[in-house]
């Protein structure tokens, strides 16, 4: 029976990492809300931190898959054959390589405190408000850009700044797709094409984060079978949900604004906030 119910839990768990990895509305501080709810968070600690970056990697493997065709176009102009001139493969990797630096210092000397200090609800949904306020307004200031950018199209200067806005995203709450997608608009993207930036870019940094968190937890010798189970349901329904979303994500951008998610992450946050203070949590 309590196998059951750490499955179940990874389940509702997994689909809530699905629906929110991609979306601008912090899949991270979801999760934090979510466990506490739920009461994930009596669980044994280094399962509960392990699990976290396990289905994260499912979110990213729905990327990948969705993504591949452009992805191995990148992989085979990376390096271009004697006598051709595409270096499109190794450009845009060295987009994403120049976009990943700050946030990847930045990490390294406050990821532990922000986790000691930040994630809770309250925090979260501080950061979750905040950060809508942000996207409403960078949205309404640079909704009419027209330079379409995009995979290998995107400059240096480009990646730089939405490198820069990344950072954000140490914070629980703020989201990590809402950070680089405002990155994006700040460097003078459509939302289309700073979105699709913001998606492949989180290929080596969640992949990066999660493997080397993993790593520094201890690995995955310690956890019971049920514990294990529920990793690898965890990993599956967020991989199957995240296709879902990230497609119709895309579509949703081509014809509507943000505003929409900025709007949820202002109500949500509210409604944690009123809950925390109540006592909730």
């Amino acid at each position: 029976m309590e196998t059951l119910i750490i499955v179940l839990k990874s389940v509702f768990l997994g689909i809530v990492e699905g629906i929110t990895e991609f979306l601008p509305v912090s899949s991270t501080g979801h999760l934090v809300i979510a466990e506490n709810l739920i009461g994930f968070r009596g669980q044994s600690p280094n399962y509960v931190e392990m699990y976290t970056y396990v289905i994260q990697l499912g979110a990213i493997l729905a990327v990948v898959v969705l993504y591949w065709a452009k992805i191995k176009e990148t992989l085979v102009n990376f390096f271009p054959q004697p006598g051709e001139y595409d270096r499109s493969g190794f450009k845009f990797w060295f987009t994403i390589l120049v976009a990943c630096i700050p946030g990847g210092v930045l990490g390294v000397l406050f990821d532990d405190l922000a986790e000691q200090y930040l994630f809770a609800p309250v925090p979260v949904a501080i950061a979750l408000f905040g950060g809508g306020l942000l996207m409403l307004y960078a949205e309404k200031r640079f909704r009419n850009n027209q330079v379409k950018g995009g995979g290998w199209e995107i400059s240096l200067r480009q990646a730089w700044t939405i490198g820069l806005f990344q950072c954000l995203a140490i914070i629980p709450g703020m989201s990590r797709s809402a950070s680089t997608i405002i990155g994006g608009w700040v460097a003078g993207l459509t939302t289309v094409a700073a979105t699709e930036f913001s998606f492949f870019l989180a290929i080596p940094v969640m992949v990066g984060m999660s493997t080397l968190k993993i790593i520094k937890i201890g690995g995955i010798g310690l956890l019971t079978t049920g514990e294990l189970l529920s990793l690898g349901v965890g990993f599956v329904v967020s991989f199957l949900v995240a296709l879902a979303v990230v497609d119709g994500f895309i579509a949703y951008l081509k014809k509507k604004p943000m505003k929409i998610f900025a709007l949820y992450r202002l109500v949500f946050a509210l409604i944690m906030l009123g809950a925390g203070f109540a006592g909730f949590f």
